[in-house]
């Protein structure tokens, strides 16, 4: 199951920007690799989960996202939007003591509504699950795509904390989490632009 171009699909697609690494960059930077590891875990285990579940009910998942896609994409975006605000608000030196890292479920649960990890759960198993597998080989393809997401995402969070020490004063760590923030609010506007396009809104 762990073959090269699964190995290297889903380790491109884990390392490139996207929501999930913006958040775990900032997460290093505001709370260190440590205090980022349940954001870590939930991520790829809930990318784990997502695969297993797609893989097992892929023809379903397919009509679903025809019919559910412009939903989905809009509840993902106005997630993002709203993360957007908390990594802005996490460079106030007032409200840092408010602000806490992603918690495991959340980071799980969000794989659910973010749009790139649909992209990337749904061709992975088009692509790498053979025609008729069953449970085993459904599980065997999660498991791979977890363990090959985890050190992918962890680059981000361990470049946000090798980061740290240079942004540790507030003005220079505001000034950083206002460019996170607004990267990630500018990839939920294209992610939104994209589906509205798409659905032929506009």
């Amino acid at each position: 199951m762990l073959e090269f171009p699964l190995l290297s699909y889903v380790s491109l697609m884990s390392i490139t920007p996207g929501p999930n690494n913006l958040m775990l960059a900032a997460s290093g930077v505001n709370f260190g690799f440590r205090r980022s590891m349940p954001h870590l875990l939930g991520i790829s285990i809930g990318h784990g989960v997502q695969v297993l579940l797609v893989s097992l009910l892929l023809s379903w998942v397919m009509l679903w996202l025809d019919s559910g896609r412009l939903l989905l994409s809009l509840v993902g975006c106005g997630y993002l939007f709203w993360l957007s605000w908390q990594v802005w608000r996490a460079g106030e030196p007032q409200a840092r003591q408010a602000v806490q890292p992603m918690s495991f479920i959340g980071a799980a649960a969000f794989q659910w509504v973010n749009p790139k990890a649909w992209v990337m759960v749904v061709n992975t198993a088009l692509l790498f699950l053979p025609v008729g597998a069953g449970v085993t080989q459904a599980l065997l393809l999660a498991l791979a795509c977890a363990l090959i997401n985890f050190p992918c995402i962890c680059v981000w969070a361990g470049l946000g904390e090798a980061l740290r020490q240079h942004l540790a004063k507030d003005g220079a760590r505001r000034y950083f989490n206002g460019i996170m923030a607004g990267l990630m609010a500018a990839t939920a506007c294209y992610l939104l632009w994209d589906e509205l396009k798409l659905a032929g809104v506009w």
